[in-house]
């Protein structure tokens, strides 16, 4: 019945997190590619070939449902592999699609034509790749009209906080936030689009101000899967076992994965 989770490095364990709390008696395997972390500089091919090799290896573990915990490689590589990759007994889901049902509020079965919303303005802050993508705008203007998206690239937040460094993390927030309001100086709302930015939301939130709604994935992504596996519970793969995988040093992870969640976290080579 295992699930798997899968990101570019740690931002995902803020989503495994959250899954964890809400589905207790799910175990799930999750695997880091930090060999190759950070996705967000690479093109989109390089990006569709890690992750689809990170799936199969999930596959392998027994997971047959996979959530991509990685904006980068769900705005990538998401689409793609579901039209061209993957086998019919298997589904891969990204982490856009909670945000945008929480944005738009509709659910992603509902295809009556796009609509008004209540926000109007809405900061998107994310990788390069997840910005040069068009993902998340694309997706969005599938179910709404009028929304102004004004996207912001933060190069450096996820080898800040991969490494620990909270000063330099904070310093990188707050200068990506002053770089966007530049552009649009009154958000409604932001989009925290990384995994890895849900540990500075409230460094985002003091930066933005008060009035500013933030929308972070983990609690969405996990209420989401939920209501998934409520009404497809065949996803439920064959593996029994909860496990921590790395392409990277297990050791040297492990460490950072420990002072990321604040547990004890033991990561083994994938």
């Amino acid at each position: 019945m295992a699930v798997g989770i899968f990101d570019s490095g740690l931002g995902g364990l803020t989503v495994l997190s959250a899954l964890e709390k809400r589905l207790p008696d799910v175990p799930f395997v999750y695997l880091g590619d930090s060999a190759h972390a950070p996705y967000g500089v690479r093109d989109a091919d390089d990006i569709f070939a890690l992750t689809c090799a990170s799936v199969e290896r999930l596959w392998a573990e027994g997971c047959d449902l996979v959530i991509l915990a990685c904006n980068t490689a769900s705005a990538a590589a998401l689409r793609r592999m579901q039209e061209t990759w993957l086998p019919k007994d298997k589904r891969v889901l990204g982490v856009f699609v909670p945000l945008i049902e929480a944005l738009t509020e509709r659910q992603w079965g509902d295809n009556s034509p796009p609509r008004e919303v209540r926000v109007r303005n809405v900061a998107l802050f994310a990788t390069p790749a997840t910005v040069s993508s068009r993902a998340f705008q694309r997706e969005l203007a599938f179910r709404a009209i009028g929304v102004d998206v004004e996207a912001q690239a933060c190069g450096g937040v996820v080898d800040a906080i991969e490494d620990g460094d909270q000063i330099l993390a904070e310093a990188l927030v707050r200068s990506h936030v002053d770089a966007l309001k530049r552009k649009m100086p009154h958000p409604q709302a932001a989009i925290l689009g990384c995994t890895h930015y849900p540990m500075m939301e409230q460094t985002f939130q003091d930066a933005l101000g008060p009035d500013v709604e933030v929308y972070s994935q983990a609690s969405l992504v996990a209420a989401s899967l939920e209501d998934y596996l409520q009404r497809r519970p065949a996803m439920r793969g064959s593996g029994t076992a909860a496990r921590f995988l790395t392409t990277g040093d297990p050791r040297r992870v492990s460490d950072h994965a420990t002072r990321f969640l604040r547990r004890q976290i033991t990561f083994e080579r994938a």
